[in-house]
């Protein structure tokens, strides 16, 4: 595996850090996660036991980890993560600098104590400025402070929110590779460094397309109403059968191209057609026809009429869909994930993969606290010190 011997230490909840450090778990790292008693906010969402084993949304964040409860706000308790960490090379927090400080367990804290450490933070918007322990999830900071949902939603809807997760995995991508970058340097320098990450600059650099034309021009069109939407061959249309697809069109040999499919050579000849098409009466005039000609059609016809007119096309695909696509299985979707009870459940794989080499979960997602008795020993305590954590409410 390309991570074997890496150790990581996860101090997180919710998405996009522990979706960091799973992801290094299917790619051979020894993940530790450390929680609160409460555990992870996550675990409530679907029950994880034997009458109805593998919480899919746990899971999907926290397979192949293994598992610790410490009360780090207690000295003892604190003093084990700090165990814990000595030994590791990488650890990723989601905890509010604030919060973060006040434990000392910020980076300015730890980094002369453990100089080998890449510490990541993963916030919502940074480690400065006044704002930086306002709470955010994906869809306050990545979609929307970010402009994100503004450039997404067209100005006559109501605004709808990103779907669960969505930001969160983009940032736990972009966390990754910053650790990944700052484990490169460490082979160079020997030391370890502080990598963070931000919600609203993960989806600053997400709308980067946008960002930067507005950046250069004080103006970028975004999301407008289909009527106004420049582009012929842009956006969705419908077929006979009621069935969205979207359509990208990449030449000037596109548009043409499909309308000769449709028997209207005669429109692809007329100059004001000639793509690109600026004027917009223009531009709804073919997009009129070509909504009338694919209605004419059901989905499987329109696959083969974009497959030789060869124009950049999809279908809008249910997620029932996407798990039955032959396509999706080749492109290695999906994954195999074993639950606590003996049981194995198909999962989304993480997003890279390496041809040749096998990746994938090690194991279940853990039960709360269920390693923590033996990573707290291979960490260096001994069995009495252990006993008196959990005596004293420290570890669980």
């Amino acid at each position: 595996m390309l991570l074997d011997g890496l150790k990581v230490v996860e101090f997180s909840t919710w998405v996009a850090a522990p979706g960091c450090a799973a992801i290094m778990a299917d790619w051979g790292a020894r993940v530790v996660k450390v929680e609160s008693a409460a555990g992870d906010a996550t675990r409530g969402f679907f029950p994880d036991d034997e009458e109805s084993p593998y919480n899919p949304i746990f899971s999907n964040e926290n397979r192949g980890k293994r598992g610790v409860v410490l009360d780090t706000g207690r000295p003892e308790g604190r003093a084990a993560l700090i165990a814990l960490l000595k030994g590791a090379d990488v650890f990723v927090t989601n905890l509010r600098p604030g919060a973060l400080k006040r434990a000392r367990l910020d980076y300015e804290a730890l980094k002369n104590e453990l100089p080998q450490l890449i510490y990541a933070n993963v916030t919502g918007y940074g480690l400065e400025g006044e704002e930086v322990d306002v709470p955010a999830f994906d869809l306050t900071g990545f979609w929307t402070r970010s402009s994100v949902a503004a450039c997404t939603i067209p100005p006559d809807q109501e605004p709808f929110t990103c779907r669960p997760g969505f930001g969160d995995h983009v940032t736990a991508l972009a966390t990754l590779s910053g650790v990944l970058a700052a484990l490169h340097e460490r082979g160079r320098t020997g030391r370890g460094r502080q990598v963070e990450t931000a919600l609203i600059r993960v989806g600053a650099y997400a709308i980067g397309w946008d960002l930067s034309t507005f950046l250069r021009y004080g103006q970028a069109t975004t999301a407008v109403p289909r009527n106004d939407r420049p582009g012929v061959l842009s956006g969705y249309f419908r077929t006979r059968d009621q069935r969205w697809f979207c359509v990208s069109s990449r030449s000037p040999r596109d548009q043409p191209a499909l309308l000769t499919e449709f028997g209207r050579a005669d429109l692809a000849a007329e100059p004001r057609y000639a793509p690109p098409v600026r004027d917009m009466d223009a531009v709804r005039e073919l997009r009129a026809v070509l909504d009338e000609e694919f209605a004419r059609y059901d989905l499987a016809e329109v696959r083969e009429i974009m497959r030789r007119a060869d124009v950049i096309w999809a279908p809008m695909a249910t997620l029932e869909e996407l798990t039955h696509d032959p396509q999706a299985h080749a492109a290695g979707c999906f994954v195999d994930v074993p639950d606590r009870f003996g049981g194995v459940h198909r999962a989304p794989a993480a997003p890279v993969r390496f041809p040749g080499l096998p990746t994938g979960p090690a194991g279940p997602a853990p039960a709360l606290g269920q390693h923590t008795r033996e990573v707290l020993t291979e960490a260096g305590l001994s069995e009495a010190e252990v006993q008196r954590l959990f005596e004293i409410g420290a570890a669980k």
